[in-house]
Order: C-alpha cells, then structure tokens, then sequence
C-alpha cells in the first residue's frame, strides 16, 4: 500500500507501541442516533487497524449513565420537570418498559452495536461510581481543588465562581445531582457536607456513588481509571480552550497520566436540516436506520471519510448512491465497514423497482429471475427486500415510488397517435426479446426516431400505460422485471385505445 494512500485508521494504528485501549462513551439523555454512530464506527475501525497489523487492543464504551437529566425534553412529558438534575440511571423510563431512563435508550443502542459488528466492553458510569471505581480520583480532585480550578480558568479563560468543587455531591433528599454546594471534605471518611438549593443539609459519601465529578475532571480521571491510550470524540471538545484541552493538563499535572491520543471527529448532518441532536427533534435513531439499509454500508459511510470531515447524510436518494457504492466496492475503507463476506447481488436501486412489483416474496423471485439475477441466496435476498420497503416507507422521495396498475389507466387517453404507434412496436420488442434490459432501453430511441418523436413522449407513453405516471423506473430494465405477457398486452391495449 503506498504511503499517500495510506487509510486514516492504519495511520493511527501505525504509530501505536504496546497495549492499546480504545474509548467511546455517550450519554443515554435520548434516542441514540445516526450522528452518535459516528464515534463507535471511529473507534472500532482503530480497534480493527491495530488488530490487523498484529498488535493488542482493548474496545471498551462507557455509558454516560449518571449525567444529570439537563431540561424536560420535547419527547418528555411535562411531568418530567421533577426529575430534572437527576442522575439518568436514577430516574424511571419515561415508557415504563425498562429499569430506568437511560436503559431505556442503552437498550436499543446496544442491539444496533451488535447488528452493526461492533463489540465492547461496556462500563456504566453509575456502577463505577457507585462500586468505588472513581473514589481515588475523586479524592484527589478535591484536594487538588486549586489546582484545578487554575487549570480550567487558565485553558478555558473563564473565571470559576468561589464556591465551586470538581466534584457533584448527590443530594439525599431532592435526589439531584447538580444543586448542592460543598462545605467540608473529610477525606478520611471519603465524604463531603453539602448544603442543597433545595435547603438540605447532609453528607454524601463518594465511594458509594452519592455524586460525581463534572465533565471536566470526569474525563481525564476516565482515562486513567480505565488505562485509555486512544479516543475519539466530537471536534467541539477539542477546540482551543476546550474540554480536551483542560482533559489533558488535569490528567498530567493533577492525574500523572498522558492523555490518549485525539481523534476528533466532524458530525453527521441530517441534509438540509443540519446536525443530528435528540433534544431538537434531528434526529433518525440508528435502529431505524439499520431496517432500512445494510449496516455494512452505514459503517462506510463513516469509515470511507476522514473523521475530521463533516458528513452530510442523505437517507433518501443519497443512501441509493451510498449503497451502490459500496456494493462495487474495494480498498481499505470496504475492508473495514465489511460485516459479511455474502452480500446480495441484487443492487439495492433494482431492488427498489423489483419490490413495487412483487406482491410477495415468490413473486420477488420471479421478477428477479426475469431480470437475470441469481435467486438461490434467498435469506440475502429477503434481508435487502426488507431494507427496501423500510427504505421505501420512511425516506424515499415520492417519485421514486410507484404502482404497477391492474388495468390501463385512464390517463392513456392523453396519448397522441405517435406514442400509440411507439407502444405497438415496443410491444413487438418485448416479443422479440423480454430478457434483454439494455436492447430494449435502446429500442425506445430507435422507435421513437423512426416514428418522428421525442424519446421522452415514448418513455411518458411506457409509465402512463404502466403505472399512471409520467416517470419511473429505468425503462428497459424495468421491462424485463415484468412479466412479458402482461407487456405486450397492456402496450397493444394502450395503443388501440382511442383509435
């Protein structure tokens, strides 16, 4: 492979020496979607890259489920106001199917995790707190308060407020998490006095999970406690003054860690509507996506662009392009996102027209055959018609679909006598050769010079007589998908009506 051509991944996973660990981490705050795809698709083409070139790694996600609720979201009932600066894992599932809020967004994300080949070692961020994991680091943020507080004043040039502590004490009675102020640390006891806006007084003790570190200071220490060499993460965090910029001086001078190795990535914007976010409704839910498209192809998608690059997703017309693509794919980018070694060589735009043809999956296999597809892979063929009707339903634009009609459309009256007379003959076409979509594409040119008209009269003529409409699918190819007597006879019945 020349070094120009080298793959984003295997640069990274080039200049890696020993064992690395690889981070990705969201918080379940909503429905987990396209755009938060991006960050484990990232991190696990590096876990994939290092593994290839024979060295250790480890994949592992952290569950950010003991953020705080931040606002009663659209989706959320109005109700949900008391829960607001509650740990997500402390409060109930707004549906009442699952053990808590942020189950009940994990659950689905992790499903799409194991469709899309992906394969982690899972932390959840309450069970750490709440098992011990972070009380070291805590303990030293507190006492190393100061030094801190100079940090991110210095980096993020902000001025902190005096009562501020990098570390989140849980209020025993309000339940919230972000609305006491600390008033002592007793280290020896691995516990704080808090006083609580909401006129609370109490003690919270941090080896047992009562509170957390901010953003800030959870980060660095997250590295640390988990041994994280590499993360990917949005390019918000890693602007000057940013996140990743404190993350990285708190986890020297204050951890004595080196911080991972950056990866920041672009977002993933829904076209036209701009970048995928839950709580302004922006959204296509990963497990939605997959119904509707190959997962292989969703992870090309991300692996085939550079993170730092923004990617502006098209689910309707733009997946046809994408999924083509990666169909008649090779290279480094295919190799990473492929899932299978057996795909479907239906293409998924044939697929389109095949599937508004047939009524059930025999006749599928009719219509496939016509078009001179192999059919013997009859499960690969059932998986991409499922992604088409979903693909269909959701985000195809309206002139994509179609209906083949029972009987000849009433709109075939418009038709005048040289589209008649291009419809017998293209009649006597299909008689002639039915299984042949390029000859007949080209027929319809042929046929239309030798009668005098515009070829785009006889494709009007085909897809009214057809399907009602003035456009469709590639004419010849879709054609062949049909079944030639019904054609012929629909062609000759179109160009005897009227006459």
């Amino acid at each position: 492979m020349e070094e120009t051509r080298i793959h984003w991944a295997d640069v990274i996973a080039r200049a890696t020496e020993g064992l690395q660990v690889i981070a990705t981490g969201i918080t379940p705050s909503g429905n987990i979607h396209v755009g938060n795809m991006r960050e484990v698709v990232t991190a696990d083409a590096i876990f994939r890259a290092i593994k290839d070139v024979g060295k250790a790694a480890r994949l592992i996600y952290v569950a950010d489920s003991y953020d705080p609720l931040r606002t009663v979201y659209p989706f959320l009932p109005t109700s949900y106001k008391e829960y607001v600066g509650m740990p997500l894992s402390e409060i109930p599932d707004p549906f009442g199917c699952c053990s808590s809020y942020a189950e009940h967004y994990l659950k689905p994300f992790s499903e799409s995790l194991s469709q899309l080949d992906i394969h982690l070692e899972v932390y959840h961020a309450d069970q750490m707190y709440k098992s011990g994991q972070y009380t070291d680091a805590i303990k030293v943020a507190l006492e190393q308060r100061d030094a801190i507080a100079e940090i991110i004043e210095t980096v993020s040039k902000r001025k902190l407020p005096s009562w501020w502590s990098p570390f989140n004490p849980l209020c025993e009675q309000c339940k919230r998490i972000s609305a006491a102020h600390i008033v002592e640390h007793m280290a020896a006891r691995n516990s704080v006095k808090y006083i609580c806006q909401c006129g609370a007084e109490g003690v919270a003790d941090y080896s047992i999970g009562q509170g957390k570190l901010a953003w800030r200071i959870d980060w660095p220490a997250r590295w640390k406690i988990l041994g994280v060499t590499i993360e990917p993460f949005g390019k918000d965090h890693a602007v000057s003054g940013g996140s990743y910029d404190t993350g990285q001086r708190i986890s020297r001078e204050v951890y004595g860690y080196a911080p991972p190795t950056p990866v920041p990535y672009g977002h993933i914007h829904l076209k036209g509507r701009g970048k995928m976010s839950s709580s302004k409704g922006v959204t296509i839910t990963i497990s939605e996506m997959l119904e509707s498209a190959p997962a292989d192809v969703l992870r090309y998608m991300i692996i085939k662009t550079k993170p730092e690059k923004l990617i502006d997703f098209d689910p309707g017309l733009g997946l046809l392009t994408l999924v083509d693509e990666f169909d008649h794919g090779s290279g480094r980018a295919f190799e990473l996102s492929r899932i299978s070694e057996q795909g479907c060589d239906v293409p998924f735009k044939h697929m389109v027209t095949a599937i508004q043809i047939a009524s059930n999956c025999d006749e599928l296999i009719q219509v496939l055959k016509r078009s001179g597809y192999e059919t013997t892979d009859v499960r690969a063929l059932k998986k991409r018609a499922y992604n088409v009707r979903n693909w269909l339903d959701r985000f195809a634009p309206e002139f994509v679909k179609f209906k083949v009609q029972p009987s000849l459309p009433v709109q075939v009256k418009t038709l005048n006598n040289g589209q008649r007379k291009a419809l017998a003959k293209l009649a006597i076409a299909v008689e002639t050769d039915s299984n042949d979509p390029e000859w007949l594409h080209n027929e319809v040119y042929t046929i239309s010079e030798e009668e005098g008209i515009d070829s785009k009269d006889t494709f009007k003529a085909i897809y009214i007589s057809l399907l009602a409409k003035t456009s469709g699918p590639r004419a010849g190819w879709f054609l062949t998908s049909l079944n030639p007597e019904f054609v012929i006879a629909r062609f000759k019945e179109a160009a005897m009506d009227g006459l």
